[in-house]
Parts: C-alpha cells; sequence; structure tokens
C-alpha cells in the first residue's frame, strides 16, 4: 500500500536530483552559517558540492522529456540496445560515427550511426532513454548545452549533435 499517488510519486522522482542537489546546499548553508571552525569550512564546501551537482541536475532533468514512448533503451557494457515495436537494433558506443537529432519524426528521434550498420533511430521518449545522457556525455567533444537546446527547440529539422574526427579514427591498441 502506497501513501504516496502514482503522478506523485513519477513527479517527484522526475524531480529527484534537483531535489538531493537543494538539499545538499541547505544542509551547506545550515553548517556554514551556524557552526564555527571545521564545520564552518565544510559545510561551505557541501555548498559548493550542491551548487555543482545542482548544474548536472539542471542538465539531465532536460534530457528527461518523459516516458510513454514506444520502445526500450537498454545500455550495458558501452552498447546501446533498443528494442523497438517496428525497429530496433545495437551500436557500440566506441564504434559510434555521428549522433543526429531528427525533429521530423514524430516523437523525434535520437539517430546513432556506426559504419556497416543501418542507422538506429531511438525515440527521445522511450523507456530507459534518459539513460543516453550518461552515455552522450562520455563522447570526446559533445556540446552537452548545444545537445540540450536543439533538443527543446521546435520545427522539422534534422540536425548533427556529434561527429566522430576524421582525423582521429578510432585506433585499437592493446599496447
Amino acid at each position: 500500500m502506497s501513501f504516496i499517488r502514482p503522478e506523485a510519486r513519477a513527479a517527484l522522482w522526475r524531480w529527484r536530483e534537483l531535489i538531493f542537489a537543494a538539499t545538499l546546499v541547505a544542509l551547506g548553508l545550515w553548517w556554514a552559517v551556524g557552526s564555527f571552525g571545521i564545520l564552518r569550512w565544510i559545510g561551505w564546501a557541501i555548498v559548493c558540492l550542491g551548487v555543482l551537482f545542482s548544474v548536472v541536475a539542471g542538465q539531465r532533468f532536460r534530457f528527461r522529456l518523459g516516458a510513454g514512448g514506444p520502445g526500450l533503451v537498454s545500455v550495458k557494457e558501452g552498447q546501446i540496445t533498443y528494442f523497438g515495436p517496428l525497429s530496433g537494433g545495437a551500436i557500440a558506443l566506441s564504434e559510434m560515427n555521428s549522433l543526429q537529432l531528427d525533429h521530423t519524426a514524430k516523437p523525434s528521434h535520437w539517430v546513432l550511426e556506426q559504419s556497416g550498420q543501418p542507422p538506429l533511430a531511438i525515440p527521445v521518449n522511450a523507456q530507459g532513454a534518459d539513460a543516453l545522457f550518461d552515455v552522450f556525455s562520455t563522447l570526446s567533444g559533445l556540446k552537452t548545452e548545444r545537445m540540450l537546446t536543439e533538443l527543446h527547440s521546435s520545427g522539422d529539422h534534422h540536425v548533427v549533435i556529434w561527429e566522430r574526427n576524421p582525423s582521429r579514427a578510432a585506433h585499437h591498441r592493446l599496447h
């Protein structure tokens, strides 16, 4: 038996990281203002940590566009897998060549490309798509703020968010 309605629980879950960051800042301020000695310095450090965490939490919050979209996204050991009702596939993050956002599809889709495979189109609101934020943030040279701006832009267009630098082709070496 739950004392919280499912809609309220979903809203709290969506805001969870920002709530945690605000709690960190509040705790740090309480210690920094109401204490003395080393606890005061620890409080200011917690405030700084909470502010940094709130920036990241804000970006993650903007990335989540809700759920209920078609399909399921799974990210395991550097492999992105999408199980959709009409299509699906898997892409290795280390082999990915480009990341695009297709606003011409409804809902918008992330389009991941890898050499030798057909492009993998993932709806932005597919179940588990919020895990893609962490995956995309590991891509070298990706501009997170630009990605978030394009994600929330309107219109029917197709935009390249990230492309592997052709001069720095992926060479896998053992030593």
